[in-house]
């Protein structure tokens, strides 16, 4: 460039950065390399200032498009939908009390019944239920054929009974009514037999036996035998006389617990052992000890591993939170915010429906709009685990959701099931919560 050229050049971008453009004198080629790079980086800042002005625009723009979709007026064809109400089976029951768009109800069947149909039924877009209608048919008791030595099997009210041959009785025709000797006296050990107390009384000769023996023999060579007294009142049906395992010794018997128990003050009930309270465990430094029944278990629950943007961080010893998510990381968001850890001991074959477990917000949603219901701004469900439909969550309040047990579990064994509660306002996800629960289930029903 000829230097009359630069010297324009630099009396221009002088003014342009002054604002005045007379008196300029022209200078070397040093400062018009100098003032080039100061015009760059004025023109670089010229375009941030844009690019974040654009970007702030664009923001204010989608958010005054969400709040007019918004509208009380725009919102009026998406009232949510009502479904008829459902009944409860025959023989059966019914959980959940919600008929709105996207509620569940669930159903179950009396002990004996089968259930035919659709255990959860779900309230669509189009006000009817998912599925088909629940009914609770009778369990025939006789398929498995359990009546032995000849013995007809009769189906009967959710159970059956034997109908015996000949010389054969019991509830499934087990035992032979011919054997001679009762099934309560202990004939074979000489421990449990003694010589009777015998008197002469005008001549006449009488013999007793202490309390828990009975006289068997005939009169001249009578002898004492014990009374098995839990076989006894095992063959006449009056309960269980202990509540773990009855153990005969001679004149009396005695209760005993399986291991992990001890027994009561009763001399018949057992009560589990709290080995983790006792400090009788062996959990190792960074796990936690859980009693069990009879037993106990270490724990140390691990958060998931990370993928993508998601990663988790343990904030106690049975929970764990979510790092902060990118803004523009849609699968971080919607990946749960908190991660929790329950284990549940629980005797076998408990009592159900039970509830198990509960999920609830720290504060209390906030109500709906005045003249509208408004959707629910918690919804609960299961997310992993019960493949055998032992367990429904269910609403119980506006912001509590119960786990509940419909189906009996026979231990020993660990069942696993995972809950969730995803947060809304109005309509737009929030955050979701998990909670892993893990049943410890006893062999034994105490």
């Amino acid at each position: 460039m000829a230097p009359s050229r630069v010297c324009l050049v630099l009396l221009f971008l002088t003014a342009v950065q002054t604002g005045h453009g007379g008196g300029q004198s022209c200078v070397d080629k040093q400062q018009v390399v100098g003032v080039l790079r100061q015009m760059e980086r004025f023109l670089k800042g010229q375009e941030l200032r844009f690019n974040e002005a654009f970007r702030i625009m664009k923001s204010k723009m989608a958010l005054l498009h969400n709040s007019v979709s918004k509208l009380p007026q725009a919102d009026q064809s998406a009232a949510p939908s009502i479904c008829p109400p459902l009944e409860d089976p025959v023989n059966g029951r019914k959980f959940g009390s919600k008929y709105l768009e996207g509620h569940e109800v669930h159903f179950t069947c009396s002990h004996g019944y089968h259930l035919v149909g659709t255990g959860t039924r779900v309230c669509q877009e189009n006000s009817s239920w998912s599925g088909a209608n629940a009914i609770c048919t009778d369990v025939n008791e006789c398929s498995s054929a359990p009546c032995l030595n000849g013995g007809t099997c009769v189906d009967w009210r959710a159970q059956y009974r034997c109908t015996c041959p000949q010389n054969w009785s019991g509830s499934r025709c087990q035992h032979q009514t011919q054997t001679a000797l009762p099934e309560w006296s202990v004939m074979d050990d000489p421990a449990f037999s003694r010589r009777p107390r015998c008197t002469k009384v005008d001549r006449a000769q009488h013999c007793s036996c202490d309390a828990g023996f009975h006289m068997s023999g005939t009169s001249d060579s009578s002898i004492c035998q014990d009374v098995n007294e839990c076989e006894v009142f095992r063959l006449d049906q009056g309960g269980k006389l202990c509540a773990h395992a009855c153990v005969n010794v001679p004149g009396s018997y005695q209760c005993s617990c399986p291991r992990g128990y001890k027994l009561l003050s009763d001399s018949r009930s057992c009560e589990d052992v709290d080995e983790c309270l006792s400090q009788q465990h062996n959990c190792s430094r960074g796990t936690t000890c859980i009693n069990t029944g009879g037993g106990f278990q270490c724990v140390n629950p691990e958060c998931p591993h990370s993928h993508g943007n998601v990663s988790y961080i343990k904030t106690s010893p049975f929970q764990c939170e979510r790092n902060p998510c990118p803004m523009e990381s849609r699968s971080c968001h919607l990946a749960p915010k908190t991660i929790s850890f329950h284990f549940l001991p629980l005797p076998s074959t408990l009592q159900t429906p039970a509830t198990l477990f509960r999920m609830a917000t720290a504060a209390p949603p906030s109500p709906p709009s005045p003249g509208r219901s408004g959707p629910d701004s918690l919804r609960f469900g299961i997310v992993g685990g019960n493949p055998r439909g032992l367990f429904v969550m269910q609403r119980s309040d506006r912001q509590t959701g119960e786990l509940i047990l419909v189906q009996p579990i026979r231990g020993p064994q660990e069942v696993s099931v995972e809950v969730d509660m995803a947060e809304y306002s109005d309509r737009v996800f929030q955050a979701k919560h998990l909670a892993r629960v893990t049943l410890l289930v006893s062999p034994y029903n105490f």
